[in-house]
């Protein structure tokens, strides 16, 4: 085909396109309906409508209206706990660790025997309480002897202040011992002469998941060593790192989006429950957060980032169906005339909620009238008309 044929033929082409956008109806083919359909560019930055393109092109105008501004503050932080959902569990007398189930990651509930100690002390103890114990009965009978004696002025004050001295003296001796054997786990009225046992049970104080194991069967630890940990995550919390010049924007239970790095569509929704009262070296504060959802997949020290809605103040918004991207360049289209209209470059912030913020809220954005719908029609209609001429 002729080269010059077929440009003349993709020309055409876009002209029809361009007149089929605007059409309302009417015959093409009359020279009286091409004169009115045709539009008259003013400038390379305006255009101007028929009413059947108006029509056709769903333009609705109004102008630039106050809101309030939300903006997102981004912030990181990870996976805490509160140091009372935390057990660090040792064992006093220190010993032989015999046996324990434990693996990280484990849940165990509260008076579960997690571990059993063994060593030759716990024998002792027992002998020690037992002994102590015997002595008890002995001096309780003595002082009772004493002291009906005494008041019948059988013996001397002395005789009887020595046995009762004697007599409380080994109950607090019984009653410590009975503590120390409690603090390993013994129940003192089950330890008699036919049961001293070397081994000693460790239980769980809470409900929770290990966290750590830092011990193996087998191997001795002392009083100071800490065996495992456990936390209890129905009170895990995010704490989020706030710079001091954003605190100003936070309050106690505004709502928080986290997310992890490796799921970031998962969404965490949190409330702001505390908020520091110091400052860091990098001018940093630490924000408490609570979710609303425990997710035991969340484990402490997992990196978290987060959103917060904050509120700014009030500023002169657009709906975003007003707004056009032309040539690197954010536009609104003002209204001139009747259907006449023309491209007004704008300096655009926050958009959120259907709605875009104006960054320079000057006379004339107050006063003008904007198409608030089918912004992009009369832009396509504005190129085309420029390709035309």
């Amino acid at each position: 085909m002729n080269p010059t044929i077929k440009a003349y033929i993709q020309k055409s082409a876009v002209m029809i396109a361009a007149l089929a956008l605007f059409s309302c109806g009417q015959q093409p083919d009359t020279t009286k309906t091409k004169t009115a359909e045709k539009s008259t560019s003013v400038n390379s930055s305006a255009v101007t409508l028929t009413d059947a393109q108006l029509k056709t092109a769903g333009i609705d105008t109004g102008h630039a209206q106050q809101r309030p501004v939300s903006t997102t503050l981004r912030v990181t932080g990870a996976i805490d706990v509160p140091p009372q959902n935390m057990v660090s569990i040792s064992f006093p007398m220190g010993g032989y660790l015999q046996y324990s189930h434990l693996l990280p990651g484990m849940h165990v509930s509260r008076g579960e025997t997690i571990a059993i100690m063994e060593d030759q002390q716990f024998i002792q103890l027992q002998q020690d309480y037992l002994t102590a114990k015997a002595k008890l009965s002995y001096a309780e009978k003595d002082y009772t002897r004493q002291r009906d004696l005494n008041q019948s002025k059988a013996n001397s004050d002395k005789v009887f202040q020595q046995a009762q001295a004697d007599y409380e003296s080994q109950k607090i001796l019984v009653g410590s011992l009975s503590e120390k054997l409690r603090l390993i786990g013994m129940n003192p009225a089950k330890v008699t002469d036919g049961n001293i046992t070397r081994n000693a049970a460790i239980y769980s104080p809470i409900d929770g998941y290990v966290s750590k194991v830092n011990v193996n069967i087998g191997k001795y630890v002392n009083p100071t060593d800490v065996l495992f940990e456990i936390v209890d995550p129905r009170d895990i919390h995010l704490a989020l790192d706030v710079f001091e010049k954003d605190v100003s924007q936070l309050h106690s239970g505004q709502k928080v989006i986290a997310y992890t790095n490796s799921s970031p569509n998962k969404k965490y929704t949190c409330k702001i429950v505390l908020i520091g009262k110091d400052l860091s070296d990098q001018r940093k504060t630490e924000v408490h957060c609570h979710f609303e959802q425990y997710d035991k997949n969340l484990l402490p020290g997992t990196f978290m980032n987060a959103e917060i809605e904050v509120t700014a103040n009030n500023a002169l918004t657009l709906p975003e169906d007003a707004i056009v991207n032309y040539e690197n360049k954010t536009y609104a289209f003002k209204v001139k005339g009747k259907n006449s209209f023309e491209m007004m470059e704008v300096k655009t912030g926050v958009a959120k909620d259907g709605f875009v913020e104006l960054t320079a809220s000057d006379v004339a954005l107050r006063n003008n009238t904007f198409v608030t719908k089918g912004a992009y029609s009369l832009l396509m209609k504005m190129k085309n008309t420029g390709e035309d001429e």
